[in-house]
């Protein structure tokens, strides 16, 4: 003999556990769909590389020397890869030509590294929407 409620009890927590599963899938969804990663130049220069979107983001260090002010708060400067670990390894260090409009965030250097979002204009050059200058990771205290 069955008890009188174990139906609507198991109905209960089928419906429970479905809620559960589609909370779950869409919590994964837009997890999936807000990460964003960058390329590095090479990656870009690359014959088989292939955008996911329009708009890239590319992470690499500022060339010495390529900073170049225009008018109207325009800079243009050229990224490359960051070093790698493995000195014997042989890559092609590509440069990518950046141009970018608007106020450069104060720890944009010569020489530090730099993640840019934009456009491919070309098959080297890029109109930036967006830089962010990155900082390691020693914090001192400013004096």
């Amino acid at each position: 003999m069955t008890p009188k409620h174990q139906n609507s009890r198991l109905a209960l927590i089928a419906v429970f556990g479905s809620l559960l599963v589609f909370g779950a899938w869409l919590v994964f969804s837009a997890l999936r769909e807000s990460t964003q990663f960058f390329y590095n130049p090479s990656e870009v220069l690359s014959d088989d590389f292939i955008a996911q979107s329009e708009v890239i983001k590319i992470g690499g260090l500022v060339v010495t020397g390529s900073v170049v002010e225009g008018e109207n708060v325009t800079t243009r400067f050229s990224i490359t890869d960051f070093p790698t670990e493995d000195a014997d390894e042989d890559i092609s260090r590509g440069e990518i030509e950046v141009s970018y409009t608007g106020v450069l965030p104060d720890l944009f250097a010569e020489g530090d590294g730099v993640v840019v979002s934009g456009r491919m204009t070309a098959f080297n050059r890029m109109q930036a929407e967006e830089v962010l200058a990155k900082h390691d990771e020693n914090y001192q205290p400013v004096k």
